[in-house]
């Protein structure tokens, strides 16, 4: 009677989760009651009572962590009748005498405990018609999942193939390239500065004026020699290899008599004089040329 009337003074000051428990608490009492009364006991005392209460919430708990566990084991998220045969199976009860303990002459018949609504818990989005379960799975499996679980969503975007859009963004990645390789050549190389009294201001790359201006253009490219390598060695066959072979040594002494034509007598490239070396060629940096000016006669 006391328990009553403290449950009911706080009934209004509970949420609706403890209401549920609560109830569940009172379902279990009194199938304990009703347990000790078929096993002939007139009466109990209340510790007895929540001890034994205890000890099946622990046992009817841990049926139910252990079957969910089987149950994700499997890549299912409900469990089944099976998970929970293996669960009781694995702590040590014996299934078989179920059937027998269900159909006992002196059962107590419980009467329905008052309904009480489950906490409510927020659902997803809810689109199309659930699939129910076909003839030949049992009823007591769990539902398909929401029909949007099955709906491809595309997560890439289609390719942008206007003219427009492409050259736009062409010019502006060639733009980036040309930014980050000046920046990269001006922090790796000589720099010049427009300010003599902050060096890092407004860097300008170095530009220095080359003895022969004309001998980069005449000596081929490392790429070009490249790319005639590779042609050579896959198209031509053994017989085109020689004669190759010949005509390249002619070619070459041709070369060599050209390049020692435009090279001075020692042999060797003329070096920058001392000079020419501290010679700036960089326009923003040269010394201001006043215009002449003409004087009328």
């Amino acid at each position: 009677m006391l328990t009553g009337e403290r449950s009911g003074g706080n009934k209004s000051n509970t949420s609706p989760a403890e209401n549920y428990y609560l109830a569940r608490r009172r379902t279990l009492q009194v199938v304990v009651s009703s347990l000790l009364t078929e096993s002939g006991f007139e009466s109990a005392e209340k510790a007895a009572v929540e001890t034994l209460t205890e000890m099946m919430q622990s046992y009817i708990t841990e049926v139910g962590r252990c079957a969910k566990a089987s149950c994700e084991h499997t890549a299912r998220s409900t469990p089944t009748l099976s998970d929970v045969v293996i669960t009781l199976v694995e702590m040590g009860f014996n299934v078989d005498t179920l059937p027998a303990y269900s159909k006992r002459s002196q059962r107590m018949v419980i009467t329905a405990p008052p309904v009480t609504n489950a906490p409510v818990i927020p659902k997803s989005l809810v689109t199309g018609q659930k699939r129910t379960h076909p003839a030949y799975i049992p009823s007591h499996f769990p539902e398909f999942p929401d029909p949007h679980t099955y709906i491809k969503t595309p997560t890439f975007r289609e390719p942008v193939s206007e003219y427009q859009v492409v050259r736009e963004k062409a010019a502006s990645q060639r733009r980036d390239v040309e930014r980050a390789l000046t920046r990269f050549m001006a922090k790796t190389g000589e720099t010049q500065s427009l300010f003599k009294d902050d060096l890092t201001a407004f860097p300008l790359i170095a530009a220095r004026p080359s003895s022969i201006p004309y001998l980069s253009a005449l000596l081929p490219s490392e790429l070009e020699l490249q790319t005639l390598e590779e042609t050579d060695s896959s198209e031509q066959d053994d017989q085109t290899d020689t004669e190759n072979n010949t005509n390249n040594t002619i070619h070459d002494d041709a070369g060599a008599d050209k390049e020692n034509a435009v090279l001075p007598p020692g042999g060797g490239v003329p070096t920058v004089k001392s000079n020419e070396e501290n010679m700036i060629d960089n326009p923003y940096l040269r010394p201001v040329k006043k215009p002449k000016v003409r004087r009328k006669k």
